[in-house]
């Protein structure tokens, strides 16, 4: 008789379905068993139930803040591995899911490869010293997030997005074509 190999199960809590589903077919791919749900009230009884290696939760969530599933998740399950991801990252948003409970903070866009490299580091790393390590983003970092966000309020126009952020159209459309600096 063959020893089984034991599957991790990652649950993905995010409200953009597209996302999701690509987040899930890469993990897949890499022979994790992917559960996705779209709010925070559908992802607790599933996170009970199966008792995941790892949870991915989006700050921003339609139903609600991503930073109470994470709490409602540490009440629930204080094994899993939670991973906040956000499109609209802040030090401020990150001091917050960390003293939630989340083990790791990391700003979308996010690929499959990013998690599975913060998931494996705090597989290796101490407890005790996991919530001693926080790293800030680059200054950099911060800077395009905060170009994406107001972009994203400025409903895509360049224009209005440079006047709120009092800068020139074409110094906004330069930092735009640049590829987002890492953490």
């Amino acid at each position: 008789m063959q020893p089984q190999s034991v599957e991790k199960v990652v649950v993905i809590v995010d409200d953009d379905e597209v996302f999701r589903n690509r987040l899930c077919r890469a993990f897949s791919e890499r022979a994790w068993r992917a559960l996705a749900v779209g709010t925070g009230d559908e992802a607790l009884p599933l996170i009970e139930e199966r008792e995941p290696d790892l949870v991915l939760v989006d700050l921003r969530l339609t139903s609600g803040s991503g930073l109470d599933v994470v709490a409602q998740i540490r009440q629930k399950d204080s094994a899993a591995s939670v991973i906040m991801l956000t499109g609209y990252g802040s030090i401020a948003t990150a001091l917050s899911a960390t003293k939630l409970g989340a083990d790791d903070y990391i700003s979308k866009p996010a690929d499959v490869d990013q998690i599975l490299a913060a998931y494996e580091k705090l597989a290796r790393d101490d407890v005790s010293t996991q919530n001693d390590e926080l790293t800030a983003p680059s200054l950099a970092r911060v800077e395009w997030e905060h170009i994406q966000r107001v972009l994203a309020d400025s409903g895509g126009n360049i224009s209005k997005a440079a006047r709120i952020l009092g800068i020139h159209r074409r110094s906004l459309q330069r930092k735009l074509d640049r590829y987002p600096p890492n953490r």
